[in-house]
């Protein structure tokens, strides 16, 4: 379909949700029928469904339009913020934002090489329980079959069902899937398409965003906001607010998936609970009477409601419930020169997360096109031969009394919900605990130069450690080296060590 035809059907469609928004503000928010009723008392019956416990692991598609021009996260936003790095970018390579704009970055989105089935096999035998497609980010673009947006993957760009095809390859390898979206911050985020140039030849000159022709895209503009500052992305009308919660819903009735991530907090109220619990109650009537649904948001304290998600950052103590992060091997986008995680940072970041009874979930950066660099292709590999042997540690498992020691000299790092990743440094004086059944894990966070020393399994330990059978190298076939005295576990340093730097140790204790 071209834009033309997108843009009547997008005409006609806003006749219909307007009729529907002044209904609305008489009405309760239409909703899934179900147990769940939109108030936190109701919403605290959740329970935490246990494959999400148990899969400790899941990759994410970050991937969409905003991939076409190799320039990193944000770029719909910032391609109209004059002085910009990626304004420049964007006028000395396609021209003006007002004469091309991010509506024809679109058209340039075609996906060639995507083959989402190759993908996921990948993405399994890496060792992912969960995939997440995106399916809106901030500049609006939806990656299915929206009747609501005609800006989606299906009229333009790739001219397919995104979400669908993402979905249907995941449950061909037997992993969850979920849908992220993260469209309750694009009111705002997205007035920069709204503004002109402030200075230069080309001052005054409005950007393809005043455009009412592109509202569906671009929205219509919020007076009173300055697009050139970061403002508060979700202080928008209770108008604006419902038609966040009926795309938000139309995207959960139609691929019901097991898992909805939104790239914002939990805080407006009845219309936060009432999408909560459409998720819930559609979840239980697709799943035959049974509650399986995850809702990730970015909210310290979920109340029992859902689990909160942290953005590049990882908790400085154990967790009561279970928690997720979310983080990315390189930049949210495509972009060229990028720096990439190791698979031995990965890998940290796992075993730290998993001991405080979280998950982690790892975005794989595309191309525009729709593969994957060989650097990072390299560093799935590391992480695959890591997890077929170490993975027993780590699947199913749950937190001990404990989840670990730090070195004695380890920097403090203030905990924060964002961003704090690169602040914390990991060593093989790092342990971290995971037990499963009768049998404790214990993952040093790098290689040891001497022996490794671990107080919390002495035999008169305040964790009330028992006596030790064995102790195993995972990875190994060297006979370990130990003895447990009244403050410690003393384990020889091993010579037969694996190829990866985060090893893990299998204890089992006399019955």
């Amino acid at each position: 379909m071209n834009i033309a035809c997108s843009l009547k059907r997008y005409i006609t469609l806003c006749l219909a949700v307007s009729g529907l928004n002044v209904s609305a503000q008489e009405d309760k928010l239409q909703m899934v029928e179900g147990p769940f009723q939109p108030s936190e008392e109701s919403l605290k019956q959740y329970k935490y469904p246990e494959w999400f416990r148990d899969a400790k692991f899941g990759i994410w598609a970050h991937w969409g339009p905003q991939a076409v021009p190799r320039q990193g996260d944000w770029y719909a936003r910032n391609m109209y913020l004059q002085g910009s790095r990626q304004n420049k970018y964007h006028v000395e390579h396609y021209g003006h934002p007002s004469k091309f704009g991010y509506k024809d970055i679109v058209a340039l989105w075609k996906a060639g090489k995507w083959d989402p089935e190759k993908l996921m096999k990948l993405y399994k035998r890496v060792g992912a329980k969960y995939f997440v497609s995106m399916a809106s980010h901030h500049d609006n673009f939806f990656l299915y079959n929206s009747k609501r947006n005609p800006f989606n993957a299906v009229n333009m760009g790739p001219k397919k069902d995104v979400v669908a095809l993402w979905q249907q390859a995941a449950k061909k390898e037997g992993l969850r899937f979920g849908v992220s979206e993260h469209t309750g911050a694009s009111y705002r985020w997205f007035q920069s398409s709204h503004a002109s140039d402030t200075s230069g030849p080309m001052k005054g000159i409005p950007y393809d965003g005043t455009d009412t022709k592109f509202a569906a895209l671009y929205h219509q503009k919020i007076n009173g906001v300055n697009p050139y500052k970061p403002g508060q992305w979700f202080e928008i009308s209770d108008e604006l607010k419902r038609d966040w919660y009926y795309n938000v819903k139309e995207l959960v009735d139609t691929y019901h998936p097991d898992l909805l991530y939104s790239d914002a907090p939990f805080n407006w109220k009845t219309v936060s609970y009432s999408m909560l619990a459409n998720l819930y109650n559609g979840n239980i009537r697709h799943n035959g009477g049974k509650l399986q649904a995850i809702y990730n948001a970015k909210d310290g304290d979920s109340k029992g409601m859902y689990v909160e998600d942290l953005e590049r950052s990882v908790k400085d103590t154990g967790n009561r419930v279970p928690w997720q992060t979310d983080t990315s091997i390189g930049d949210w986008f495509y972009r060229e020169g990028q720096k990439n995680k190791t698979a031995t940072e990965i890998l940290q970041m796992l075993v730290d997360i998993v001991s405080k009874n979280g998950n982690l979930l790892l975005n794989i950066v595309q191309t525009p096109e729709g593969d994957i660099d060989p650097e990072i292709l390299n560093t799935l590999e590391e992480i695959a031969a890591w997890t077929q042997v170490n993975g027993e540690g780590i699947y199913g498992s749950r937190p001990w009394k404990i989840w670990g020691e730090k070195p004695a000299d380890a920097p403090v790092v203030t905990f924060e919900k964002y961003n704090n990743e690169g602040k914390v440094k990991y060593s093989a004086g790092d342990i971290r605990f995971t037990v499963k059944g009768n049998t404790l894990y214990a993952f040093a966070l790098g290689i040891p130069t001497s022996d490794l020393k671990i107080n919390s399994l002495g035999k008169k330990s305040q964790y009330a450690v028992k006596e030790i059978a064995s102790v195993k190298l995972l990875g190994s076939k060297e006979k370990i080296q130990w003895k447990q005295l009244d403050n410690a576990l003393i384990v020889t340093q091993p010579s037969d060590l694996p190829a990866w730097q985060v090893i893990g140790f299998r204890i089992e204790f006399k019955k």
